[in-house]
This record gives C-alpha cells, structure tokens and sequence, in this order.
C-alpha cells in the first residue's frame, strides 16, 4: 500500500496538521493506525496519488473519508472500489447496496480565521455551511448547472439509497457541536433548553437568514424537497482525534455520552441516577460529571468524563449517527442491522417529532489534550471542578 504520509508536495504546500503530526514523534503510533484506515481506499485506479495529494495539502476532508471507509468494515460493509464516483459504492449483508458520497464544511483561508463569533453566530454560520454542502452534493446527484454525468444517471446508483456523509470542520468550535446544528439543517429543530421548568423543549425553525439577509429553508427533512438523498451520515467526532484515542498514545481525553434509562429498572439508592447535577473524581486523572433529568417514564442525561487516555475507551463507529429521511424515493431499508453504537435518528411526520432511540452510553462528543498539568487545569475549571 502506498503510504499516506511520505510527503508528495514542496513543504509550502503542506497543510499545517500534516506538517505537524509527521514532524511530532508524539504522533508515530498514530500513523499506522490512519494507514490502517485507507485500506482498499488507495486501490482505486488513477486516484491513489491524488487523494494522498489532497490529504497533504487539505487534510480534513480526506480524513472524513479515511474514517468512513474504515467505518464501512465495521458496519459490515464492503466498498467496490472499482466505482469511482460516488465517494463509496457500498455492498453490506444480504448484497444490500447503496451509495455513500462524503463532503464536509471546511475553514476558511487562514487570515479568516480569527474572527471570533458570538454563540448564535456560530450556529447560524455552522447551520448553513452545513445545508450549502448537503444542497452541493444534491445537485451532484440530479445533474443541476449542466453536469454531464449526475450520480442519478450512473447504472450503479440508480434504484439504489443514496447518502450524504458529512462533517463539520468549518471552525474552532465545529467539534463542540454535538448534533445540534445537523437537527436544525434537517428536522428543522432549535437546539434543546437546557435549564429551568422547560428543560428539553425544543422550538421549531422554519429558516436562516444569511448574512445579505436571505432566508435559507431548515428542515430539509420534513418535506419532499430533498427526496433524492435517503439519508444522512454525521458525527463531530470521526477525526484525527478518533485515530490519536484508537492509537493509544499518552492524552487527556474530554467526553460526553448520552445516559437513558427507563425508571423501574433502576435500583433503589442508586446514586449513578441521582438527579440534578454531580461533580466526581473517580482516580487521580478520572473526573466525571453527571447531569440528569426526568422524562415521563424515563431518567435522561449525560456523563461526562475528563481523563487519561489509558481510561477512556472508544470503538470507531462511536459517535456516528444516521438520519433518515422520511420522504427519500427510496428508503433505506429499515430492516439494516446497526452496530449497537451507531445512534439513529428518525423524523415522525404525523406527529412533526424527532425520534431519537438513542442507545444509553451513545457518545456525542470528544476532544483530546496534550497531557500536561496546564490543560488539566483548564479542563477542570470550565467543567466546574476548580474555581476559576
């Protein structure tokens, strides 16, 4: 196999975290591990140099894809990798096929990116980066602006489901989201309140304004508009972060799982389920903080963990979530065998609800720190451990 990481550009042109993970001898476990990711990906002919090319000088998206060919293995699935287009032409159990096309939200050039944003700025610009690619990709699909050759007209992909896979990387902040922002693109959901008597309610948008103060549809999922794409693929956490915690090397790992259980499974005093807020410190390097909250026949919330690498665990479908599209020509088949990790999203048109059977321990979001006492520290004050 070719290797990913022998340098096929000048050193000007190298992307700044390729520069860095292939210069750090902190990272050398890691490689392999990423290499281990592109196997059968670099087999396609007449493409292998160009995608190397484009990881060395781009990086991130070609890590998206990196990371969703592995992911494929691990649904069960495999990739004709003799199909150039789409992105992955996807046999999985029982020869169901489908067709998978990847695309994320990038950054801006460099000098772009030091412009801070309020909260409801980088939601409103995180939203509609989001759609701008999916609505890309649809076009890609039906052929629109002249395309010659749509996916919707190749042989392979006719009659078949068609996903988008994306993933934000469009700012510092992008992997802090959660699916918050993928909500709101597709079910047309504002994020959840988060405190007082109308905890978890969540109001309707209807659209976005750009900044020239046009209106951009949300809810691309609540009507037959985008009926061509079956479903979404998403996750914030299907990164180079995702290698560093599958390699094994020396970070601090900041985590959070989403916690569902029915109340009469619960035992009496258990304290995993206490209501309310609880701060806990499980280890010399494990914290752990708990939120929980009724809902009707359930106990809902959150755990999350600031700890060593060595403690965390994580498999690489953690993080993934499908939404299906309720209007899609054609459905994915909702008979498909998940991996228990991977969280579904479902839209109820009668009842204009967000489904989400969520599994308990469902990972939403992850980030890793070099271990030092500094960013320790840090860690631990803004999730409310130490004073600040």
């Amino acid at each position: 196999m070719l290797d990913l990481f022998e340098p096929r550009l000048p050193e000007a042109k190298l992307h700044d975290h390729f520069r860095l993970i292939c210069s750090d001898p902190t990272y050398a476990k890691v490689l392999p591990v990423i290499q281990s990711w592109a196997t059968g990906l670099l087999d396609r002919k007449g493409e292998s140099q160009k995608f190397i090319k484009e990881l060395q000088s781009t990086f991130n998206s070609s890590m998206w894809e990196l990371y969703l060919n592995r992911a494929m293995v691990d649904l069960g699935c495999s990739v004709d990798y003799s199909k150039s287009s789409p992105d992955f032409v996807v046999r999985g159990p029982g020869n169901y096929e489908f067709n998978v096309e990847a695309v994320i939200s990038d950054q801006p050039p460099t000098a772009l990116q030091q412009k801070t944003f309020t909260e409801h700025e980088f939601k409103t610009r995180g939203a509609l980066k989001l759609i701008a690619k999916i609505r890309d990709k649809l076009n890609l699909y039906r052929g629109a602006n002249g395309k010659k050759h749509p996916y919707s007209s190749l042989s392979h992909v006719r009659g078949r489901p068609f996903i988008i896979a994306i993933a934000p990387f469009d700012s510092n902040m992008s992997l802090f989201q959660n699916n918050e922002l993928i909500n709101m693109v597709l079910f047309g959901i504002a994020p959840p309140v988060l405190t007082g008597p109308d905890r978890g309610k969540q109001e309707r948008i209807g659209s976005l304004l750009t900044p020239s103060g046009s209106p951009v549809e949300m809810g691309i999922f609540t009507n037959d508009s985008y009926k061509e794409i079956s479903a979404v693929f998403f996750s914030t956490v299907g990164t180079f972060g995702k290698a560093v915690v599958e390699s094994g090397i020396e970070r601090l790992v900041r985590s959070t799982r989403y916690r569902v259980i029915e109340k009469d499974k619960i035992e009496a005093g258990s304290k995993q389920w206490q209501l309310g807020t609880r701060r806990l410190q499980l280890g010399p390097c494990d914290f752990l903080t708990t939120l929980r909250w009724e809902n009707g026949s359930q106990i809902s919330g959150a755990d999350m963990h600031i700890q060593h690498s060595s403690l965390h665990r994580e498999t690489h479908l953690d993080g993934l979530q499908v939404y299906f599209n309720p209007y899609a020509e054609i459905p994915f088949d909702p008979t498909f065998t998940w991996p228990s990790e991977v969280a579904l999203n479902y839209y109820d048109v009668e009842s204009a609800n967000h489904v989400a059977p969520h599994p308990d321990g469902a990972l939403v979001s992850r980030q890793v720190f070099e271990p030092t006492p500094n960013f320790l520290r840090v860690l631990l004050e803004s999730n409310g451990f130490l004073a600040e």
